[in-house]
């Protein structure tokens, strides 16, 4: 028998039992325990081991990943082990502490550090739950609340509240009021400032995957942290709209809704972040035209650029981002177009190129619609229209039109008289236009 083989149990587990006879316990521990109870679904298993070194853990095959934390990776499964650990912070930011991993370390000791009493729960190799810290009650009571005051060393961990709030919003969770203001507290301390840019997107952009993305924003804002970290998105609450438009009037609220409908709409990030940023330049409309917003979708590209170089967002956000931003009052007048400035707007949006990005762009116009008091379900052919006039202009065999033509202006009027012609037969012109 090789040591990763155990006739008597599944593979996977064959590691456990090396572990328990040199004298160690394993534990799973986490979101696995947390989202069982909540009989939510499983993504990942996680697991601590209790009493072991790290070279008894190499040598029974597992795979040290990093060099900060004592976290493993089993042999067969991938599923990460962490040898159980307590910290000491030692500066400002996620990355000041010092970790103390040794075989004394109890479970409870290494469950107390965690961030949330949700997630400090524990289970043994039985499948006997532990709980120290009444994760299991919270989860009960629907209650975010943190485990210990060490929650105030680690500002990632507004974050990861946040997020959790995104997660389960639709069953009710709310966070602590001592938890909010312990929040609160860290923000004044100066302790988000600490965040490292890519940590503060990997937050961000794992939100925006959530259930009811707008949460994230909402806990951010409540303890000031949103103030702190996207101050373009904070300036928005309080900004007047007219109220024909927009009968929710502020232009923050607006843009949570507008988010909401996003992720109803389109479970792609890209969407839901271009839906998010859309009206930015509405922070900075001079206070004399309000509530007029003329000119917001030039201001909001600035805004746009400056957010996601803060917090190096790929270039997909950004660009997607941009063109909604740009594009989003021309998109919702598609019926008042003439052919060839629906063409314009294909042409410079690259749409016959990159359709894909098109049909996000018009998801997310469409959340934009769609996020107002009263229009969630409202029908909005302006979509359908566009996406029909891009099938008829990309439906034309430019190399059949131009075969026999030299000159390259003619060339370019020859395409251009040819794809009108196309939009104009296309049955969403027919139908709207």
């Amino acid at each position: 028998m090789t040591l990763l083989q155990n006739s008597g149990r599944p593979r996977g587990l064959a590691l456990h039992d090396r572990l328990r006879e040199a004298g160690a316990e394993v534990y799973l521990v986490g979101g696995a325990v947390r989202d069982r109870l909540l009989d939510w679904p499983v993504a990942e298993r996680d697991f601590v081991v209790v009493g072991a070194t790290s070279e008894q853990m190499l040598a029974l095959g597992f795979r040290q990943v990093g060099k900060d934390f004592p976290v493993f990776l089993h042999p067969l499964t991938h599923e990460e082990y962490a040898l159980a650990r307590t910290e000491r912070k030692t500066a400002p930011g996620y990355r000041g502490f010092v970790v103390h991993a040794e075989p004394t370390v109890t479970l409870k000791e290494d469950l107390e550090r965690r961030d949330l009493t949700i997630n400090s729960l524990a289970e043994d190799g039985a499948g006997r739950l532990i709980d120290y810290y009444g994760g299991e009650r919270d989860l009960r009571e629907r209650v975010l609340r943190h485990v210990s005051p060490a929650f105030a060393e680690d500002p990632v961990r507004i974050l990861r509240l946040a997020r959790f709030a995104a997660r389960y919003a639709e069953l009710g969770f709310g966070v602590a009021e001592e938890t909010l203001a312990l929040m609160g507290s860290m923000v004044r301390a100066g302790e988000v400032e600490a965040l490292v840019p890519e940590r503060v997107w990997q937050e961000l952009e794992r939100a925006l995957g959530e259930v009811h993305p707008s949460r994230f924003f909402e806990v951010l804002r409540v303890c000031g942290a949103l103030g702190r970290l996207f101050p373009e998105l904070d300036a928005l609450f309080g900004i007047p709209q007219p109220r024909h438009w927009h009968p929710e009037i502020d232009t923050g609220v607006h843009t949570l809704m507008v988010l909401e409908a996003a992720a109803r709409l389109s479970p792609q990030p890209e969407v839901r972040f271009a839906a998010l940023t859309h009206d930015l330049g509405k922070g900075t409309t001079p206070v004399e035209i309000l509530p007029s917003h003329k000119g917001h979708e030039a201001r909001g590209l600035e805004l746009i650029e400056g957010l996601c170089s803060r917090y190096k967002a790929p270039a997909r956000y950004r660009d997607l981002a941009r063109l909604v931003a740009r594009f989003h009052g021309q998109v919702h007048r598609a019926e008042e177009l003439r052919a060839g400035t629906i063409l314009d707007l294909l042409e410079t949006t690259d749409a016959i190129r990159r359709p894909d990005r098109f049909e996000q762009m018009l998801l997310a116009c469409e959340a934009d619609y769609r996020g107002r008091e009263g229009f969630n379900d409202r029908p909005y052919p302006q979509a359908e229209m566009l996406r029909e006039a891009l099938a008829g202009a990309r439906s034309l065999n430019v190399g059949d039109l131009v075969a026999n033509e030299k000159d390259p202006e003619r060339i370019r009027e020859r395409i251009r008289r040819a794809r009108i012609g196309a939009i104009k037969s296309s049955r969403g012109w027919r139908l709207f236009g």
